[in-house]
């Protein structure tokens, strides 16, 4: 055998020994709650649902028959909005929008689950960077990112918009402004947030520390400013609330001052919000280490406080602020995206697209 043959072999097995290593080495899926979510979970009569479009799923956290966390998981490619309506779960993925249907009969059950949702109806959008989502009556209303705009789907277009911010001069798809947070309120439209108000193409990275807004679409006025690249915006108990994901904190809009007022601090960058009775859920992710995520006042708060980012879930107390109860999440998953609540299920799950289970599960109307 020639030393070139025996370098060889010898740089193969390096190669192989690097890879098994690297296989070794891949982080896991690890999700563990605070002691008493699994009892709050069962005292509001209700699951939790998540989308994280950096791992391609969309997760479902609920109880065992043994009161113990049950954790159910579909893949769906870049998922994100979602939107929670009687047996209705609506989805937004990489190009499409989805309505998943729970398929089970009230008292009925699927192995263990009390919910089943199947895609049943999914529209081809195109990549459109499709944020969060709602229903308004027979119309679903989505948050038209790349194109700056509130828009709605068609039957025979990619969408049709519905309203842009006046300071946004044509339709392109140049995500402009970073449009990404939707209110409802009374059953419509009425609240986005921005993370600037710029009119070039990616111009809102440039106004990441503050230049994010809440806007009213009714009037076109600005609600507040001085942002820090503001999410989710929901209208709940006569309060427009949201998140300012660049500070780190979960507050409402107080209207008299025109300004944002904070609740509670939480260790991360947040984006996903919902609630239930008397609490707040709110979604956590780790800021990316690029400019996007870089010189924000999350930095400096968790600094101050010593504290580390983290990814998963926090349940606040909407009349003390306090941090009632978490899910962690760590390992593969660090970000999230959005989190409704699904009142009345216990433990839910979901068919997918990438095994054979959509094509033998048929339902009879």
């Amino acid at each position: 055998m020639t030393d070139d043959s025996m370098n060889q072999q010898t740089t193969t097995a390096d190669l192989l020994d690097q890879t098994l290593q690297q296989v070794t080495r891949r982080p896991e899926l690890e999700i563990t709650s605070s002691r008493q979510f699994t009892s709050w979970l069962l005292e509001q009569n209700l699951s939790l649902a998540f989308s994280t479009y950096q791992a391609g799923k969309l997760f479902f956290i609920g109880l065992q028959p043994t009161g113990k966390l049950s954790v159910f998981e579909r893949t769906f490619d870049r998922c994100m909005g979602l939107w929670a309506e009687g047996q209705s779960l609506y989805m937004s993925s990489l190009y499409q929008l989805w309505r998943l249907e729970n398929a089970l009969e009230p008292g009925n059950n699927h192995n263990g689950y009390d919910a089943l949702y199947v895609p049943q109806v999914g529209y081809v959008t195109g990549d459109l960077d499709v944020h969060d989502v709602a229903r308004s009556g027979e119309q679903i209303v989505f948050v038209n990112t790349l194109f700056s705009c509130l828009a709605t789907l068609s039957n025979t277009h990619s969408f049709v918009p519905l309203w842009q911010p006046p300071f946004i001069a044509k339709l392109a798809a140049e995500d402009r402004c970073h449009l990404n947070g939707l209110a409802m309120r009374d059953g419509q439209p009425r609240y986005v947030t921005t993370t600037s108000t710029s009119d070039v193409a990616d111009g809102w990275r440039d106004h990441r520390a503050n230049g994010g807004c809440v806007m009213d679409i009714t009037s076109n006025e600005v609600i507040v400013s001085g942002l820090s690249m503001p999410h989710s915006p929901r209208w709940y108990r006569d309060k427009l609330w949201l998140l300012n994901s660049g500070t780190g904190e979960f507050g409402y809009v107080d209207w008299e001052r025109g300004a944002f007022e904070p609740v509670a601090f939480c260790p991360g960058y947040l984006r996903g919000l919902t609630f239930a009775g008397e609490f707040a859920i709110v979604g956590l992710s780790l800021p990316r280490h690029n400019k996007t995520f870089s010189g924000l006042a999350l930095d400096e708060n968790l600094r101050a406080k010593n504290a580390e980012p983290r990814c998963g879930l926090l349940v606040i107390n909407l009349t003390t602020g306090d941090i009632v109860h978490s899910l962690r999440i760590e390992g593969v998953v660090t970000e999230l995206y959005d989190v409704v609540a699904l009142s009345g299920v216990r433990r839910p799950m979901a068919i997918g697209l990438k095994s054979d289970e959509i094509r033998r599960l048929i339902t009879l109307g």
